[in-house]
């Protein structure tokens, strides 16, 4: 038993507490646990509890522990929604670290890594009073991490100020940054190609209020310092993501791992039925003896932390193919507002087309559905609301033929896997730089005018929905991205990633190798 275990390090992986997070952190500790690795997540109490509730915790090759947050059972108003975004700074910063420490210290579960999703950039500083390395996880887009890791260059420019708020001068416009309106166009920035366009007041950070604003910018720069302690970055992308030659891409790469830690795309691994998780599936007996963590195991179906409405798939059933619209803005940001619910409810209505809206029931979200609505569409034939779907199930479905979508980042894996054209409305974070690629370079979806009305909405879903022109090129493209994306070779290449990233954790912890083999 000894030498075997010599070949099983222990990673300990750290998400931030979303869904959008938790998801691709529990598929790349899977892909890590295809390698030989003993995989824990860690995540805090509140979301180990949704999980458990919502029907995850089946067998599988990966634990999920629990770490003591601090943030009551209720908070953000009831079990079904996100605490604050400050609650879960205050939950990482001042409670979880004593815990996590003592996870890390403990002589009966040695760990030889811990991944760090980037916005969980708390763990770091622990894993470092530790002497455990650290490694970044990115679960976005490696557009989205080059933004980001550039806000020195864009200060510099004069493109934000101190405090990342956009500066709307005509000095902005001096470098090669055009002017669109009111809005200041970003081009000639070596971070993003040329071809795609971000406005200024589109960045990450610049989600609320001013205070807000401030706050998550300072969030940000925190996260930016912290994360020169990667060696390494797992992103959850795949090369040639910026549509142009993968070349071009791998120089990028390059080029980020010479400035800081070496990058590393790992995406097409973490796609479900990869490469990995069938090696994985061949592990689950050994691992499911030797988990260095007590806790829950999670196969690959159910990370969720909503139950699903099991009755989404038998209402498509009865649809015609390409015939619906799937309508789901995620399950992080807050509501779009009563008044953009009320229009994109009567634009859905409007098109005469059956559709699928997954809306969370909460107060706040559903706020300006008209009076009647889900009834009266769904006694018409024309339409199903339900709290929470089965997403990956529902954009597998032949009858679905367009997803209109916040363009959150698994969301768009998704929908590229199932070759789903989309049409884009954007709320916040990341989702403006992934819908600014959906729409530019790699042409698969259209975007939603920023007020939503009504009639916006039914044209667009007209013009994707076209059994010919526009139509038929989006689908041609998500069809094109699709094989760059889930082709045999894409896979190998992220899983080649993945056998590098651990390769490396066992050439640097020989000593810890070798207390696995006493155990």
């Amino acid at each position: 038993m000894g030498a075997e275990a010599v070949t099983h390090p222990g990673v300990l992986l750290v998400p931030f507490p979303a869904q959008g997070h938790i998801t691709p952190m529990l598929r790349l500790a899977r892909a890590l646990a295809a390698h030989g690795v003993v995989a824990t997540v860690a995540v805090p109490d509140f979301i180990h509890r949704r999980i458990a509730s919502a029907g995850g915790g089946g067998a599988g090759v990966v634990a999920l522990a629990s770490i003591p947050s601090g943030i009551a059972e209720d908070a953000g108003g009831g079990s079904d929604t996100t605490p604050e975004f400050g609650a879960i700074v205050h939950a990482m910063e001042d409670h979880m670290p004593p815990h996590l420490e003592r996870m890390l210290t403990s002589p009966r579960r040695p760990v030889a890594c811990v991944v760090v999703d980037v916005l969980a950039s708390w763990a770091v500083p622990v894993a470092a009073r530790c002497g455990v390395p650290a490694a970044g996880f990115w679960p976005a887009m490696l557009a989205s991490y080059r933004v980001v890791a550039a806000i020195p260059e864009l200060i510099e420019r004069g493109l934000i100020s101190e405090s990342g708020t956009p500066i709307s001068s005509s000095e902005s416009s001096d470098d090669g940054d055009e002017q669109d309106g009111d809005h200041s166009v970003m081009r000639g920035l070596k971070m993003l190609p040329a071809q795609v366009e971000l406005r200024a007041e589109e960045l990450p950070w610049l989600i609320g209020d001013s205070a807000t604003q401030r706050s998550r910018f300072d969030f940000w720069l925190q996260t930016l310092h912290r994360a020169r302690g990667f060696r390494w970055v797992l992103v959850n992308s795949f090369p040639g993501e910026s549509g142009c030659a993968a070349a071009a891409d791998d120089v990028d790469v390059h080029r980020l791992a010479m400035q800081g830690p070496q990058v590393l795309p790992v995406g097409s691994a973490l796609l479900p039925g990869s490469l990995s998780s069938a090696a994985a599936a061949e592990r689950t007996k050994h691992q499911q003896q030797q988990q260095p963590c007590v806790g829950n195991n999670n196969g690959d179906k159910n990370s969720s932390m909503w139950r699903a409405d099991s009755t989404c798939i038998g209402w498509l059933d009865a649809q015609r193919a390409g015939s619906v619209v799937y309508v789901s803005f995620g399950s992080w940001v807050g509501s779009i507002g009563p008044d953009k619910v009320r229009e994109l409810a009567l634009g859905l209505e409007a098109t005469g087309r059956p559709f699928l809206w997954a809306l969370k029931r909460d107060p706040s979200w559903r706020a300006g559905l008209p009076e009647g609505f889900a009834a009266r569409v769904a006694a018409a034939g024309r339409g199903k609301v339900v709290d929470w779907a089965p997403q990956d199930d529902v954009l597998r479905h032949a009858a679905v033929g367009c997803y209109l979508t916040h363009c959150g980042w698994n969301s768009t894996l998704e929908a590229v896997r199932h070759g789903v054209p989309l049409l884009c409305y954007p709320v916040s974070g990341d989702q403006f730089i992934n819908c600014a690629y959906m729409t530019g370079p790699w042409g698969i979806g259209l975007r939603l005018g920023a007020e939503l009305r009504r009639d916006d909405v039914r044209g667009c879903i007209g013009r994707v929905m076209d059994g010919g022109g526009e139509g038929r090129r989006l689908r041609e493209k998500v069809r094109a991205l699709r094989e760059r994306v889930v082709a045999a070779e894409a896979r190998r290449a992220a899983d080649r990633n993945v056998r590098s990233f651990v390769d490396e954790i066992r050439r640097d912890r020989p000593l810890l190798m070798q207390i696995y083999s006493v155990l």
